[in-house]
């Protein structure tokens, strides 16, 4: 009796619920036949029915199509007792071959029950319906009632446990394409700026998340260092709130969980923020704050665990790339000056120069990459003046045939020092330096190429180089008034220059009139 009176209490019914609740939600069963006394017996029977601790729920149907409509509706309903003869003498067979062949349902277990034996054989169902048992009202007592059930579900239990595996390993292999198509995109990016915005949007796609909240962050601290707290994490991009933040301090409220993460070197996920930990070998770090995101899950976690480590391996063939470039282009632009210096050039001019044929590649049309090359190659345009001699190279006067046939060599001399190497930037020195005084009409030399024989880096050099000529004094003029420049360029149009391009270029006169200003004369 006290046990009884246990169960009976308020405490006692509560742990039992929250121990249902825990479990999982009740095993959903469909009853369909036209007589309600067959409802309420079943349901009767199994009232006090219980598998893995879970309870069961009945869905009421009284005739074929009204069980259509609600499997329509319904998808995780375990098993269901059909009918053989309710609005026809086939209703519940055809709403077998309805559930199977139109539903593409096959994980719900099928009971068929029927009052009338003749009507259906039961041999002739099994063999040609997909059914899981079959049996004769006048037999199914409460004892084969709850066997029968137990069957059914523990068999549906089964199915989509099996399910769920296929389905988790499904996304799993979904998440590593995800992976390496994303990490294959921020291989492909040369700049650090444009892998900063390329691993906001690869990381969001990777988690189906916006990005509207990320904010991406980059560390030069060493990889063993143990006092981070002394360093200040620098911001490399950032999107929707934190967009105006470039360059600027990380802002405080977030700066703790950065550190943290570089303190413990890894992936956090707290207080509903997730902060990316990418390290490479070379010690520097990149980190990853994404705020307002909802739970992110395990797979996740693990696809997020294998991007950071190919993150690291691109961000240091990144700066692996940039400091062999960086490298480069200062031999380059020390070249330049040294050839600029012994012409007596206008100071500045090859890095006048440069910023020019980079931003009147951008106007044209020209990606990122390819502008960047020529503002890299572009400095090594005269380098074969080296070989002129001063007395032709610095006559202040006219030069005669002869020395005009020497200073004519420059081009064919700057390509024979540079046309040998297989690097990306002195391959396009070398064909610059060839081709910077070739002429739109084919006037010009050492080959007489004319239009689009002429490479678009030359073309585009041609006009920078005029026009800095123009602006600046030389030691045989002294500098032009831009108003005159344009003049005089607008004459060479079609002549001396790509016309399009010399369009662009005035028309965007202010932008290249602000590099001239930015980099005058030291």
């Amino acid at each position: 009796m006290l046990i009884d009176m246990a169960k009976k209490s308020p405490l006692f019914s509560g742990k039992k619920k929250a121990a249902e609740e825990a479990a999982g939600p009740a095993w959903r069963i469909l009853i369909v036949d036209d007589e309600p006394d067959v409802h309420t017996v079943t349901k009767l029977a199994l009232s006090r029915f219980k598998l893995d601790n879970r309870p069961l729920e009945f869905i009421n149907a009284y005739s074929g199509e009204e069980a259509k409509s609600i499997l329509m509706d319904e998808k995780d309903v375990a098993m269901a007792f059909v009918d053989v003869v309710m609005e026809s003498d086939h209703a519940g067979l055809e709403l077998v071959k309805w559930i199977r062949e139109d539903a593409s349902n096959k994980s719900i277990r099928l009971i068929l029950r029927t009052g009338q034996p003749g009507q259906a054989p039961e041999e002739d169902v099994i063999v040609n319906y997909d059914i899981n048992d079959y049996k004769a009202k006048a037999e199914l007592d409460s004892r084969k009632l709850i066997t029968s059930v137990y069957s059914a579900l523990r068999s549906y239990r089964d199915i989509m446990a099996i399910e769920q595996a296929k389905q988790a390993q499904i996304q799993h292999r979904q998440g590593l394409e995800r992976v390496v198509k994303a990490t294959s995109g921020l291989f492909e990016l040369r700049t650090l700026h444009n892998f900063a915005d390329g691993l906001l949007f690869q990381v969001a796609n990777l988690l189906n998340l916006s990005n509207e909240t990320l904010l991406l962050s980059c560390n030069s601290i060493d990889a063993m260092s143990e006092n981070v707290d002394s360093e200040e994490p620098h911001i490399l991009a950032g999107t929707g709130q934190f967009a105006a933040h470039h360059e600027k301090p990380v802002p405080d409220h977030i700066e703790k969980a950065l550190k943290q993460a570089l303190r413990e070197k890894r992936c956090l996920y707290e207080n509903n923020c997730f902060i990316g930990y990418f390290p490479a070998k070379s010690g520097w770090i990149n980190l990853l704050y994404m705020d307002n995101i909802a739970a992110i899950g395990d797979l996740d976690k693990k696809l997020i665990d294998v991007f950071a480590i190919n993150v690291g391996v691109a961000f240091e063939n990144l700066l692996l790339n940039k400091e062999l470039e960086d490298t480069q282009s200062e031999l380059i632009l020390r070249l330049g000056d040294v050839v600029e210096s012994r012409s007596k050039e206008a100071a500045n001019h090859v890095k006048r120069m440069a910023e020019y044929c980079y931003q009147l590649a951008l106007l044209y049309g020209l990606d990122e990459h390819q502008a960047d090359l020529i503002k890299h190659a572009s400095p090594m345009h005269d380098i074969g003046k080296i070989a002129t001699p001063d007395s032709v190279l610095l006559k202040p006067g006219k030069l005669n045939d002869e020395e005009w046939e020497i200073m004519r060599q420059h081009p064919a001399v700057g390509h024979q020092i540079l046309a040998n190497s297989e690097r990306p930037i002195l391959k396009a020195a070398s064909i610059i330096a060839l081709q910077h005084h070739e002429k739109y009409d084919g006037s010009g030399y050492p080959s007489g190429l004319k239009a689009d024989e002429i490479h678009i880096f030359a073309r585009i050099v041609a006009i920078a180089d005029v026009f800095d000529a123009l602006t600046h004094a030389r030691c045989y003029k002294p500098a032009w008034p831009l108003d005159e420049v344009l003049v005089e360029m607008k004459k060479g149009s079609g002549l001396h220059f790509d016309p399009d391009l010399l369009n662009l270029f005035i028309d965007n006169i202010d932008v290249f009139n602000k590099v001239k200003e930015t980099l005058s004369d030291d």
